[in-house]
């Protein structure tokens, strides 16, 4: 009996570990159909990308699907149907996603959904996600709580002394006119 062994091309090899290579500092990935897409198009969304940190890469489905599956990504096999690209965000993802959905109103681009934090998201949980506030804005709500009640004391306490000045200030000119 004759053992069949598949040879795998070099160039193929290598492809994944480039794309492992990229993917390597990310945890979060947002799956696009760019279909439809100019190339004028396609530079114009790398650059709005670019203001938020991220890179727009269009990708082989069974190259991506390998890498993800030997960095122990979960299964985005879903996702990786038709042609896809992959925005890349090396900080945050909601304004990622927020700025592909922008951009997919006036273009024809479709988000297919999306890996957060190790675990995959369809296109509705990608929406609902790009909704809720960044990091910056729940630390600059949380400081505005934790301000809230010394801010409404120094307020209380203005007003004490303020009205005890004023109240030192009507007696003194009551004072004048009885004298006068």
């Amino acid at each position: 009996m004759i053992d069949y062994q598949t040879k795998v091309q070099q160039h193929k090899i290598d492809a994944i570990e480039s794309l492992k290579a990229r993917f390597a500092n990310n945890t979060d990935f947002v799956f696009t159909d760019y279909r439809g897409l100019t190339v004028s198009q396609i530079g114009d969304l790398r650059s709005r990308l670019r203001q938020h940190n991220a890179e727009y890469r269009v990708v082989k489905n069974r190259f991506t699907k390998i890498a993800l599956e030997q960095m122990e990504m979960p299964d985005a096999s879903q996702l990786l149907v038709g042609p896809t690209a992959l925005a890349l965000p090396h900080e945050e993802a909601g304004p990622v996603v927020k700025a592909l959905l922008e951009f997919g109103r006036e273009a024809p681009l479709e988000v297919k959904g999306a890996i957060i934090d190790g675990q995959v998201f369809d296109k509705a949980q990608t929406e609902a996600f790009s909704r809720l506030p960044t990091r910056i804005e729940l630390i600059a709500i949380l400081m505005g709580t934790m301000k809230a009640p010394v801010q409404n004391m120094v307020f209380a306490m203005n007003g004490v002394a303020s009205k005890l000045v004023r109240t030192l200030a009507a007696v003194a000119e009551k004072k004048k006119e009885e004298e006068a």
